[in-house]
């Protein structure tokens, strides 16, 4: 088993650790009723969508995502919730030092001796997560176990699912595969982006994402037989039957239950 293999396979586990975290990190994790922005890049970027729309779902407050580079720092938020795996990533220290003494900032980084931790007023390490990979896998998804939890999720849950899903075979060969298209709604938009991204970086993949009810405008043309496309989430109703028509096949994604009925 290479590393990225086995730091993949880890995940289950790490969404454990990064559960148990929460008890102890809650005063440096957003407070519900706090506005709140979310900054990083690439794969954190991706996380802070996710976790923006769940945050606002589950009621806890007004939170909006930013890529770190584009953060409007004059803006007023009650706290700055910056993401980044190697607490070094350029974009995201320059918007902490911007706003540094004038708002409060909380880091998520997988490696603690870092300059973020120093420009940030709190941090929450994560360094059972941290990566040799270049591509990240096991610290974004243990950032956003992490934040559901912190939200209410029942994050056991998950973890029992992600060890099914490591072991489970793909629902397409990707080598039958010419091109795929990922598709979520609400706080799946974010982790749609996240598997185009990771087909790009991993393996030089054609791969796109967008939100599911805006696909059909335009971007269904590609649609063709050799082609997937694969949702997040509930898709919208006649979805699967416009994407079947083109020839192309259509892959639903598993629902999340890892909320209470009462949205958390």
């Amino acid at each position: 088993m290479t590393h990225v293999e086995a730091e993949i396979s880890s995940q289950p586990e790490c969404w454990r650790q990064a559960a148990d975290l929460v008890a102890g990190s809650a005063a440096a994790l957003p407070a519900r009723g706090e506005r709140v922005a979310v900054i990083g890049c690439g794969t954190s970027w991706f996380v802070a969508m996710a976790y923006a729309a769940l945050r606002e779902r589950a009621g806890h407050g007004e939170t909006d995502a930013f890529q770190a580079s584009e953060f409007p720092t004059e803006r007023r938020y009650d706290r700055v919730l910056a993401i980044t795996r190697s607490g070094t990533t350029t974009e995201v220290l320059d918007a902490l030092t911007a706003v540094r003494g004038q708002r409060p900032s909380t880091v998520l980084v997988g490696a603690p001796e870092t300059p973020a931790v120093d420009l940030a007023e709190q941090t929450v390490a994560l360094p059972f997560a941290d990566e040799r990979s270049v591509v990240q896998t096991r610290f974004a998804t243990s950032v956003l176990a992490l934040l559901r939890a912190h939200l209410g999720a029942d994050v056991g849950a998950l973890v029992a699912d992600a060890e099914v899903a490591v072991r489970a075979p793909l629902p397409v060969d990707p080598a039958a595969v010419e091109q795929v298209t990922f598709l979520g709604r609400g706080w799946t938009i974010g982790l749609a982006q996240e598997a185009a991204l990771k087909c790009r970086e991993a393996a030089g993949f054609w791969a796109e994402a967008y939100p599911a009810m805006d696909y059909r405008h335009g971007p269904i043309s590609i649609a063709a037989p050799g082609r997937v496309v694969w949702a997040f989430g509930d898709p919208p109703a006649g979805l699967a039957n416009q994407v079947g028509a083109t020839g192309a096949t259509f892959v639903p994604g598993p629902a999340d239950e890892a909320y209470p009925t009462n949205g958390g």
